[in-house]
């Protein structure tokens, strides 16, 4: 039984649909990526997961529950995180409260602090940084404060949404081996969406490519590298 399922998922804003009818699933310890150009949907589908975003049509289940209806902190409860585009830290908070404003609905205050010398482990600049405001770091260490952010909230599930989005390259590669490792060593699912397509498909084991709220194409991330169609809309081969 997939972790994740969605059925039918439809978004909208006011008259203009966003995501229209998609459907997909994401599999205990499986990195799936959903790709296509601004306005394809992607982040949409992310809101609407997290509840940020009501679902206009279709069912979502997670951990074989319905969630469809639950609000957006009832799903973090049940092991639901997003790293949301733009990173949307608290600028003037330092580093350290803003990861513990990730955890703050984890009662265990002892598994809290695993979790945040996890973080640190994670991204050591992280900790580097901790008592530095958020707001004056760079780009790439401020995406790894919203990825650690949402770590803290020990899910599941992570939905990460335009991690290299703005980030340095080396900073990108430094990223990208953090999230193979969470998946790796910690068994972590994670959705992980991204027009950086060559990247997201490098790293999936299953690949959703969205466009105008549409699955136009779905298979493996190496199937997909290889699909001429993908190659030809999203990688400029």
């Amino acid at each position: 039984m997939p972790m994740l399922e969605v059925q039918d998922l439809t978004v909208r804003y006011g008259p203009l649909q966003a995501v229209r009818k998609i459907g997909f699933s994401v599999q205990q310890g499986q990195i799936v990526a959903l790709i296509g150009a601004n306005g394809a949907g992607k982040s949409s589908t992310l809101k609407a997961l997290i509840g940020l975003t009501p679902a206009a049509g279709g069912t979502l289940r997670f951990m074989d529950e319905d969630i469809t209806a639950l609000p957006a902190a009832a799903r973090v409860t049940r092991g639901l995180a997003l790293s949301p585009e733009g990173r949307r830290l608290f600028g003037r908070m330092t580093v350290l409260d803003n990861l513990l404003a990730g955890g703050h609905g984890v009662r265990d205050r002892a598994r809290l602090r695993r979790t945040l010398q996890e973080v640190y482990a994670l991204f050591p600049r992280v900790h580097e940084r901790r008592g530095q405001l958020a707001g004056s770091l760079s780009g790439g260490e401020q995406q790894m404060v919203a990825i650690g952010r949402a770590l803290m909230a020990q899910p599941r599930l992570l939905m990460l949404d335009e991690p290299s989005l703005g980030i340095a390259p080396k900073v990108v590669a430094e990223i990208a081996l953090a999230i193979e490792r969470l998946n790796r060593d910690s068994g972590l699912s994670i959705i992980l969406v991204e027009q950086n397509a060559r990247l997201a498909l490098r790293l999936a084991h299953q690949a959703y490519a969205l466009e105008h709220g549409e699955v136009v194409r779905t298979g493996r991330g190496e199937e997909l590298l290889a699909d001429p169609f993908v190659q030809k809309a999203y990688l400029g081969v």
